[in-house]
């Protein structure tokens, strides 16, 4: 598993970034809050837009 995490993580391009609003929700999850679930959709739907932007690939020489 840590092998996976690890591999994931270096195809991201903002891998710090990407834990610390997957960590975010994961706290928010647990600390009770007056609108249920609002929040933790709004950082769920940040964590996968985080985790969904990869490195940019070198431009092609000659294309």
């Amino acid at each position: 598993m840590g092998r996976l995490v690890t591999r994931f993580a270096t195809g991201l391009r903002f891998p710090t970034l990407f834990a610390l609003a997957a960590g975010l929700f994961l706290v928010d999850l647990v600390v009770p809050d007056f609108i249920p679930f609002a929040d933790e959709a709004l950082l769920a739907l940040l964590t996968v837009l985080i985790g969904s932007l990869r490195r940019r690939r070198p431009p092609v020489e000659g294309a």
